[in-house]
């Protein structure tokens, strides 16, 4: 029911075959699927409870899979954030709901899921910290040995813990993210170890269904879905899913894809704005925001398809604007996010400012990690705790 096609030449590869790239041109792949043999209704899925697995018609996965009950996070409506922008229909959908606090467990169920239907027995990652602490977390359930590379110094406590804990072979590199992924890259093709970065197309079947969440939770079609962007793989799965209900018949029409990145590691976001056939690679990508500091985008192709296509936009953040909307989603609104995932409602801050969004628009802000997959930044920013004696005249002297 399904192959692997080049989304540039548009060569085929069986769904069996172990590549990354493709052979003929070297672009990237995604997963086709013959969408005329699948005869489930949107009302019959409709009925199942709602996760990633909700959707396996959707998915290659063909055995068991390896599942820790991913997927079904919350969609949280932001009334005081919308308010003060002027937004009546401002939505949040919080993937550090998921089992290891962060949506690329929507990635590393398929992912791991592939790697064992495909016989392969050690997966591996280079990572900015979330894709390891999902794929060591996958590994762990599925009894698989797992390497990560990390760029030193550059990855949040948090996470590298996470990896740790979880078993994973942790190997820190005197480098950036794109170094680690060159190497990571290199040796799964030369060792036959499965490669679980988001170059792999089965990785992004599971973040596809981001998207058909939305589309379920809110009853309709959002008219923007708003993605933070480091590797580009996120906001170009959502729109592959959306892509293909609306080819199926479940939907009428697309949302507007938007990617948000931080100013120091915004190549898309140039694309977008000059004009650029393709992203121009930012050699130093520098933010407080670990998890999109990438200055190669690997799935930039798709990532500027998908925003193009659906008229969408590309927006940057500083730093500043990041950290800001990161404290007023916890304190206005109770949500807990880590600095990249506050980049996209940061983003729809800085566009409702400039007047570039309509106020009745439905817009969805993608919010992608725990707040606690980086304690470290938020004590920076904030107060310490008050310490006094133990008295009530003191309690009573700092409330």
């Amino acid at each position: 029911m399904y192959k692997l096609v080049c989304v540039h030449c548009g060569a085929e590869y069986p769904p069996d075959a172990i590549v990354y790239n493709c052979e003929k041109c070297g672009h990237l792949l995604a997963v086709k699927y013959d969408l005329s043999k699948i005869t489930i209704t949107h009302e019959e899925i409709l009925q199942r409870p709602i996760s990633l697995w909700r959707y396996k018609e959707f998915l290659p996965v063909q055995i068991e899979p390896i599942t820790l009950q991913e997927g079904g996070t919350p969609l949280y409506h932001l009334k005081r954030l919308g308010e003060e922008l002027g937004l009546t229909n401002l939505y949040a959908k919080h993937e550090g709901m998921n089992p290891s606090g962060s949506f690329k467990d929507r990635g590393m169920t398929l992912g791991v899921s592939m790697a064992k239907q495909l016989g392969k027995n050690i997966v591996a990652c280079a990572s900015t910290g979330n894709t390891s602490a999902s794929m060591a977390v996958y590994a762990a359930k599925a009894n698989m040995p797992a390497v990560v590379l990390l760029p030193a110094g550059h990855v949040a406590l948090g996470k590298v813990a996470q990896a740790l804990m979880h078993g994973a072979k942790v190997i820190s590199i005197r480098g950036n993210f794109d170094r680690a992924l060159e190497m990571v890259h290199e040796i799964c093709i030369t060792h036959g170890i499965y490669l679980l970065n988001s170059i792999n197309p089965y990785r992004l079947e599971g973040q596809k269904t981001i998207g058909f969440e939305v589309v379920d939770q809110l009853g309709c079609v959002p008219d923007r879905i708003v993605l933070p962007v480091g590797n580009a793989g996120n906001i170009s799965a959502v729109y592959k899913g959306i892509c293909e209900w609306k080819e199926i018949g479940y939907i009428d029409r697309l949302p507007k894809m938007t990617a948000i990145q931080a100013e120091g590691a915004a190549p898309v976001v140039a694309a977008i704005k000059d004009q650029l056939p393709e992203v121009v690679v930012e050699q130093n990508p520098e933010t407080v925001a670990s998890a999109i500091r990438i200055g190669a985008p690997v799935n930039a192709e798709k990532a500027l398809r998908a925003i193009r296509e659906t008229g969408g936009t590309a927006e940057s953040v500083t730093d500043a604007e990041i950290l800001a909307m990161q404290r007023d989603l916890a304190r206005y609104e109770g949500i807990g996010v880590e600095p990249a995932s506050a980049a996209s409602v940061a983003g729809i801050r800085k566009m409702a400012e400039l007047g570039l969004l309509d106020k009745d628009e439905k817009i969805v802000c993608v919010v992608t990690g725990h707040l606690l997959k980086d304690p470290e930044t938020v004590i920076k920013q904030c107060a310490p705790p008050i310490e006094i004696d133990p008295t009530i005249e003191a309690l009573l002297s700092v409330l």
